[in-house]
């Protein structure tokens, strides 16, 4: 291995790790960097079982636990009856505007919280209180900030905003 190719696996070996201690399971972890890092467009699951010297079954798993949350995709490849993934471009901001979801719910339950706790005066309820106000803010800036960000990005001619297709 050249001593590029193997400096580029190594920083995906450590941005997996960084993700593993995070609490992303390891191996979809080092599937998803190995895409993300790999200098070609595609690859299939028998190049990424090689690459990172692990199952069939593992790189199935994390395959099926990557694609619904939009971090990678398949690709249809003519010729091939292989599947090619790729790591999907704007994944980064379809993550994190899925997030929303998760913001809003904590600010949800972070009202029931402050309610059942007899109200923003308790002790219990100045918590939920702070906790409500946080998740509120951090949920309505995550939108617009994503969005400007997208609007960075494409005027700088990329296409993996998710604003162009590929």
């Amino acid at each position: 291995m050249s001593d590029d190719k193997q400096r580029l696996r190594d920083t995906a070996e450590r941005l997996a790790l960084i993700l593993a201690q995070g609490g992303m399971q390891k191996t979809n972890a080092r599937v998803m960097t190995a895409l993300l890092f790999s200098q070609q467009e595609t690859l299939t699951a028998a190049e990424l079982c090689e690459e990172l010297r692990i199952s069939s079954g593992a790189v199935s798993g994390a395959v099926k636990q990557l694609t619904p949350i939009g971090l990678l995709e398949r690709v249809p490849t003519p010729g091939s009856r292989l599947d090619h993934y790729r790591f999907t471009d704007g994944a980064w901001a379809k993550l994190m505007g899925q997030q929303n979801q998760l913001l809003a719910t904590m600010s949800s339950v972070a009202q029931e919280g402050m309610t059942a706790s007899g109200g923003p005066d308790t002790a219990a309820g100045r918590r939920m209180r702070e906790m409500e106000d946080f998740y509120g803010f951090i949920q309505r800036e995550v939108g617009p900030l994503i969005d400007r960000w997208r609007t960075e990005f494409a005027a700088k001619g990329d296409t993996a905003s998710g604003l162009a297709p590929r």
